[in-house]
């Protein structure tokens, strides 16, 4: 089920109806969790037994790191829940990937193997709630926080419909507490929440699916050179669709949440206002970014063990953070890709920091690393438009690593974007197309600096109602008009 489709406005609407019953708080929350189990089932209802054996299991494992008091036997509990959760994620989502390069490897040494192809199914949204449950699991192993008291209350957390396919990626303080005691939406926060659904299906519906997707995907199917317009035109319509669909489910979770009484974490704050790489990341995906560090860059020392560590330790972050998005080696190129642009743009600052005599003042800020929740830089002088817009146009030569199946292919448009090989054959796209393009990136680039140091809730709350009205019913006949199937959000594959 996807939010963008007409079963799930019925579904959502039976929900609003069941929640507001006057009925126990208990029986509310066993109704949330039988229609998360509904939510997940529409897509291949067998995952229900693979993600209720992964709630259980790290429920109860869970609860025996916090109160075991030996070191050893805690350590192979944490042990053991990382081979289950890691264990299943690999199996489901690389196990071909690995199983390829293995045969690769082994023809290189002279072996002549040849397997039959695993016909593995990946369950949907199984990196997102692998790593749900693993933050909890370790977080316990730390006594950071304490066990969830009711198996109910841990099944609703990892299994919340609105976050469960493709995020926020949540943990348990931000969201368990809020299971404890009756919540209800107030009527602001419940048109609030329908203002960020709407918003939210717009951004999909209209954005993403009806502007960029077609120019997007001719651009990146088409197996010959082209030339420079057609290319850039193709990325550009790229970096808007990846936007307008991620941060458009992750705005419709927030606003479904809302309407419902709960909070979510915020995802995105206008990345591609972003000012330099360490800025984007705070702002892109940002519950992955905040996990990534907690739970992988910090463990590794951070910035506590020297400069040439910090480089490392940033970049397998970046690599692995790259690998997390698919089991393809141009996932883990787009990943190392960012790491580089992390490491100059540190080797800048630090290289300023020397020059200004404070060569520890600026420590680093790379990657999700030291402040994912920092405070962002108003900076919104025209020096900082151009930095940005600099920031951006580098940002999208890492999506034609992330959205290119192969090298071939990605090399191909990178060539030709920058004019280095002539094109096969005529224009792919019309000039209607690159129009289009460039009218849709140019409002969301202007619209983005815009917001950059705020949020949309925040501003239409300045607005007049009457104005808030006119903006409210445009985006939902643009739904409407727009609307024709339900295209799954392109993040449930990862």
């Amino acid at each position: 089920m996807v939010f963008n489709s007409y079963t799930f406005v019925a579904f959502f609407i039976v929900m609003l109806i069941l929640h507001n019953l006057p009925i126990s708080w208990k029986a509310k929350k066993i109704n949330l969790l039988v229609a998360s189990y509904v939510f997940y089932a529409a897509w291949n209802p067998p995952f229900i037994l693979l993600l209720w054996l992964s709630t259980v299991v790290d429920f109860f494992v869970g609860r025996a790191l916090y109160t075991q008091p030996n070191k050893h036997k805690r350590r192979l509990l944490l042990v053991i829940s990382l081979i289950g959760n890691l264990g299943m994620l690999c199996f489901f989502k690389y196990g071909g990937f690995i199983l390829e390069n293995f045969v690769h490897l082994t023809n290189l040494l002279g072996f002549d193997y040849h397997p039959a192809k695993p016909n593995i199914i990946l369950p949907a949204g199984i990196s997102f709630y692998t790593f749900t449950t693993l933050c909890y699991t370790i977080d316990m192993y730390k006594k950071e926080s304490k066990p969830v008291k009711s198996l109910l209350d841990f099944s609703l957390f990892v299994t919340f419909f609105p976050h469960l396919v493709a995020g926020p990626i949540v943990r348990p303080p931000q969201l368990v507490p809020q299971f404890e005691t009756e919540h209800k939406a107030t009527k602001d926060q419940l048109l609030n929440g329908l203002l960020l659904l709407t918003l939210g299906l717009f951004m999909k519906v209209v954005c993403a699916d009806t502007l960029l997707a077609a120019t997007s995907d001719m651009i990146f199917s088409s197996p010959g050179n082209m030339g420079p317009l057609d290319a850039w035109a193709g990325v550009l319509a790229f970096s808007g669709q990846i936007f307008f669909d991620f941060a458009g489910y992750s705005t419709s979770a927030i606003g479904v949440a809302m309407c419902l009484g709960f909070i979510l974490p915020q995802n995105f704050l206008y990345p591609y206002a972003a000012i330099g790489f360490s800025d984007f990341w705070r702002r892109w995906h940002i519950t992955l970014s905040s996990w990534l560090r907690d739970y992988l860059y910090i463990p590794l020392g951070g910035n506590r063990e020297g400069k040439f560590r910090t480089y490392i330790n940033v970049m397998i972050t970046m690599l692995i953070g790259g690998l997390w998005h698919g089991a393809n080696w141009t996932f883990v190129a787009w990943g190392g890709l960012h790491g580089l642009y992390l490491w100059v743009e540190k080797a800048i600052k630090d290289s300023r920091a020397r020059i200004s005599g404070n060569p520890d003042g600026d420590i680093p800020a790379p990657v999700i690393i030291q402040a994912s929740f920092a405070p962002m830089r108003p900076a919104k002088t025209s020096g900082g438009f151009i930095y940005a817009f600099f920031t951006f146009l580098l940002i999208c030569v890492t999506w034609v690593f992330f959205r290119s199946a192969t090298f071939t292919g990605a090399w191909r448009l990178l060539h030709s974007m920058l004019g280095q090989a002539p094109p096969s054959g005529p224009p792919i796209l019309t000039t209607a197309d690159v129009v289009k393009v460039g009218i849709v990136i140019t409002l969301m680039l202007a619209f983005h600096w815009y917001m950059r140091n705020t949020t949309v809730l925040k501003t239409a709350s300045k607005m007049p109602w009457w104005l808030t009205g006119v903006v409210w019913s445009f985006l939902i006949i643009m739904i409407v008009l727009s609307q024709q199937t339900g295209k799954a959000f392109i993040y449930f594959q990862f």
